[in-house]
């Protein structure tokens, strides 16, 4: 994991810090989201400061979004969360493809 988005002294400052809290698995709290890129009451994407993230569930709905400091919560059943790296290209571009039929 340290080869991805490693913060030493020099840039500390400068990148926001980004966090994921499930709660009981309804309660999502995010911190360091830049952008909401799409949502349904199915999938949410995010930009984060840490990348694309995808969370897929049941019944989302956004709880609280304050773009200032970067924080959204989401709340609903979550079925899954994951981060659309280059590594990942091919499900990232599957995913994209099917959000903007």
């Amino acid at each position: 994991m340290s080869q991805y988005y490693e913060m030493n002294a020099s840039n500390k400052g400068t990148v926001q810090e980004h966090d994921v809290i499930v709660r009981s698995r309804r309660l999502l709290d995010i911190t360091g989201v830049k952008q909401v890129e799409s949502f349904d009451n199915e999938e949410f994407l995010l930009e984060t400061v840490m990348g694309f993230l995808a969370i897929r569930g049941q019944n989302l709905q956004m709880k609280n979004l304050d773009v200032e400091k970067g924080i959204v919560s989401i709340k609903g059943k979550v079925y899954d969360i994951v981060y659309l790296d280059e590594q990942q290209s091919e499900k990232a571009k599957g995913f994209f493809s099917k959000l903007f039929r």
